[in-house]
């Protein structure tokens, strides 16, 4: 359906040079879903050009249908766009569409389309609140019981290979579902009271942790410890900045800092520069110590022990608590089972910068911090 409408829209644009695209995930994830798809419906126009190793084709008219991957979200910069598919779109970075896509339609006024099977209340969900009752867009919800689409003895043999929660995810279309292998999946839904607002206290001081990507993603965690209480008051990423970029973002913020906490490899001198990621941030005025060297896992169990303790600013980490309750573990086809590490796709960088935080809080600094907020209340007082 992505494809055909495309493709028609290809020839009938009636904008000088039309440019149409169809993004997923992964661009081997696009060749493998859709490039079939595109070369067999597209092969019918006369004079129409294939491009097999840019996943593009040229139509008479010059329009053109590009397949891209938004693993790839540079590649994407700069181009302008008569209309986009996303498709599996919660498995897309959700920043993408506002930071990259949305741009990129604006001067020609395209269109977009997102698809895809539910993965919890993520982003795909806020999107369906925010435009189900909008005149302006098209929304349908299909469903396996009431489509037809599925022979009726199909769908009674996935229920018997299927639970409940994969069947109502994959063939009901419910956001409702427990995302299959995910780490934090029960943690998030005991602490969804403790997603709020009010979480900031100003007494009390900011503490951050990085998960820092060197081509890819970086992931600020910004934090304070109350007592027992582990308040996670903001969040940040991006990717292609400098550390000057990065000290620049936390001073904008106008914490009050207090410790910063960097991953292990940070102290690492890279051969080409000689200076580690840590001698060079500390140039920049943010003087910051290296998490312990736990396996992902050890860290994992860190940050599940610790999370009835967290609360969550509800605005401000909604990215984070978005990366989270979507991160989980990679499924090995061959054996039917889940590998025991995470999958490692958009959610990585800001659940590895979660689990530094988890590591590096130890019980003396919550002591501390609520001997600081005393001694802050007994002063307001006086």
């Amino acid at each position: 359906m992505l494809v055909n409408q495309l493709i028609k829209d290809c020839l009938t644009c009636k904008k000088e040079r039309p440019r149409f695209h169809y993004l997923s995930p992964f661009l081997v994830q696009t060749k493998q879903i859709a490039w079939d798809y595109a070369k067999h419906y597209a092969s019918v126009v006369p004079g129409v050009k294939f491009n097999e190793s840019e996943l593009r084709i040229d139509f008479p008219n010059c329009a053109r249908l590009q397949l891209l991957g938004a693993d790839n979200p540079d590649r994407l910069r700069g181009i302008y766009s008569d209309g986009v598919a996303l498709d599996e779109y919660p498995l897309i970075k959700p920043n993408l569409y506002s930071e990259v896509i949305r741009p990129a339609l604006a001067d020609r006024q395209g269109y977009s389309i997102f698809s895809g099977t539910p993965k919890g209340k993520n982003h795909f969900w806020d999107l369906l609140q925010s435009i189900k009752n909008n005149p302006d867009w098209y929304v349908r919800i299909h469903k396996s019981s009431e489509t037809g689409y599925i022979r009726e003895e199909e769908l009674i043999d996935s229920k018997r290979s299927m639970t409940p929660d994969e069947y109502e995810q994959e063939w009901e279309c419910s956001f409702e579902a427990a995302i299959k292998g995910a780490f934090y999946g029960d943690e998030l839904l005991e602490a969804e009271k403790r997603i709020t607002g009010g979480v900031f206290e100003p007494a009390l001081p900011v503490n951050t942790a990085w998960d820092i990507g060197y081509r890819d993603d970086t992931a600020i965690i910004f934090f304070q410890l109350h007592g027992k209480e582990i308040r996670i008051v903001d969040f940040y990423s991006n990717s292609g900045m400098t550390m000057a970029e990065y000290a620049g973002v936390l001073k904008g913020k106008s914490y009050r800092y207090d410790r910063h906490f960097f991953p292990w490899d940070a102290k690492i001198k890279p051969m080409s520069s000689g200076k580690s990621t840590l001698e060079v941030a500390r140039e920049y005025g943010i003087e910051a110590e290296i998490t312990p060297n736990l396996s992902v896992l050890e860290g994992i169990n860190q940050a599940r022990l610790k999370f009835p303790r967290m609360y969550f600013d509800k605005d401000k980490t909604k990215d984070l608590v978005n990366a989270l309750s979507q991160y989980h573990r990679e499924w090995n086809d061959s054996t039917k089972s889940f590998r025991a590490n995470p999958l490692h796709d958009w959610t990585s960088h800001a659940a590895d910068a979660f689990r530094y935080m988890a590591i590096s809080i130890e019980e003396e600094e919550d002591t501390n911090s609520e001997l600081e907020l005393k001694m802050l209340n007994k002063m307001d007082i006086f």
